[in-house]
């Protein structure tokens, strides 16, 4: 029973969202305290929720203090030089602009932190896609799915999760990976390429002179799910967007950035050249400091919000020492704050009844124990399979700690190593990264102004087919 009520309690959650029936702040809540009263557990529901939201307040913590640190960044001009080499790539081509927002989020990706991926990536490709009246989704499509492939970076947290419950060295996993995950990155680029020249052919090719006098995009224009589907977006932008539209673009000043706002300048610029919050004289300062900080905490020198904590303090305190303009900082980034904060602590509501409730366990089992026998001298296909679903309903802790260990058992009983099954394991991150449960999506998508459940009828699809691409890969190179 507490598995159908598990599926059951997912499939209501998605499919409110996605028909836009509920917001996802509320779905997170109410869904989940529905279903821990079906469950009849209802006297329990406070002491599940203190127990998800003491897990996911670090999270929160870290994320809140990020925004405001990398929001300071890309206000002070630290991006700046990236920003416009992409732009100086993409032109005005919808086709370029696509790639260059996948190679964007790859590069960024380095660092291990989704939210900080998105945060800029989507500062400095927003103003882009509005001018050139693209499709918002298909740059958090293309974002989401090209940090997932670089997610498995053994500081990203996958990797380190599946050796840690294994027993295995991240280096042992991640190495012999790098081929399949370098065709998936190659995968992730060649669907943007697709999506860019089907965007190409729905609103047309700009020179930069055209795209400087174009109109941006107005606040209120729909942009479809459907987009970057050829002569059906068009079809679809007819009827107003009853396939999935995005209503609210929002301005990009909302974007994470102050200064990337295209409302205050008519110039075709990702991030505004003459913002006053800009400071040259800091570059190399707040440059060194950024390194610092990440190389802190891939060190794990100390705990990620405790370093994001201390990076904000100090990039306010040096950038802006009088104290009216780190207050007008504070307000600029407060918006994206509380919206990204008060998402994680709704999902702390569906993790912890999930838990708490023991219906994450009940489904993980139902899954493992439905693997036919003769599939067992295959585990590391079948593991590989059961990522793309796991990791997407539950969080990275509860499948590598909790279903992996049990894989890699059943695996050994059939001849297949551990390392097998814990490379298996991480194939299915292009897809964990739009998953409802992952507080950097709401980043992502907060930041581009783009409804969650649009987002996750796009992206979905395509997350799968790289999944996929990757696991394929892994097998016929006898990795996995």
């Amino acid at each position: 029973m507490l598995t159908i009520l598990g599926f059951a309690m997912i499939a209501t959650f998605l499919v409110l969202i996605m028909m836009k029936k509920m917001s996802p702040i509320a779905a997170l809540v109410l869904i989940p305290a529905l279903f821990c009263v079906f469950v009849g557990k209802g006297a329990h529901l406070g002491d599940y929720v203190i127990d998800g939201v003491s897990s996911l307040a670090p999270t929160a913590a870290m994320l809140m203090f990020a925004i405001v640190y990398f929001g300071v960044m890309i206000d002070v001009g630290l991006f700046d030089p990236i920003v416009r080499a992409i732009l100086k790539f993409c032109k005005a081509d919808p086709m370029r602009v696509v790639v260059g927002t996948a190679l964007l989020a790859a590069i960024v990706s380095l660092d291990g932190d989704g939210s900080t991926t998105f945060m800029i990536t989507v500062s400095a490709m927003y103003p882009l896609y509005k001018r050139l009246k693209m499709s918002l989704v298909v740059m958090t499509g293309v974002a989401a799915m090209a940090n997932g492939v670089m997610n498995t970076l053994p500081w990203g947290g996958p990797t380190a999760r599946a050796a840690t419950a294994l027993k295995v060295d991240a280096t042992d996993i991640f190495v012999p990976m790098i081929p399949a995950l370098a065709v998936g990155l190659l995968a992730v680029v060649a669907l943007s390429y697709v999506l860019g020249l089907r965007e190409r052919r729905r609103v047309g090719t700009l020179t930069l002179d055209e795209a400087l006098v174009r109109e941006p995009a107005p606040e209120s224009e729909t942009v479809l799910v459907g987009a970057g589907a050829g002569a059906g977006a068009k079809a679809g932008a007819g009827r107003g967007g009853a396939a999935g539209a995005d209503r609210s673009q929002g301005s990009a000043g909302s974007a994470g950035s102050g200064g990337a706002d295209e409302a205050s300048g008519d110039d075709f610029k990702g991030l505004d050249p003459n913002r006053p919050t800009l400071r040259p004289k800091l570059y190399w300062f707040n440059a060194l400091l950024t390194v610092a900080l990440l190389t802190a905490m891939i060190m794990e020198l100390l705990p990620i919000p405790v370093l994001f904590l201390l990076g904000a303090a100090l990039a306010l305190t040096v950038n802006f020492p009088h104290i009216p303009d780190q207050k007008a900082r504070i307000a600029a980034h407060a918006d994206n704050v509380l919206n990204v904060s008060g998402m994680v602590f709704a999902a702390a509501v569906f993790t912890g009844v999930l838990t708490g409730t023991g219906m994450v366990d009940h489904m993980a089992n139902w899954l493992v124990d439905t693997i036919p026998e003769g599939m067992g001298p295959h585990m590391g296909l079948v593991t590989g399979l059961l990522s793309l679903p796991l990791t997407y309903f539950m969080s990275n802790d509860g499948f590598y700690f909790g279903v992996l260990p049990v894989l890699a058992e059943a695996g050994q009983a059939h001849g297949v190593s551990t390392l097998e099954i814990a490379r298996a394991s991480i194939v299915g991150q292009p897809l964990h990264m739009s998953s409802p449960l992952v507080p950097a999506v709401y980043v992502l998508v907060g930041m581009a102004k783009v409804e969650f459940g649009d987002h996750t009828r796009f992206v979905v699809k395509w997350a799968v087919l790289t999944s996929l691409v990757i696991l394929a890969a892994g097998i016929l190179f006898g990795i996995i």
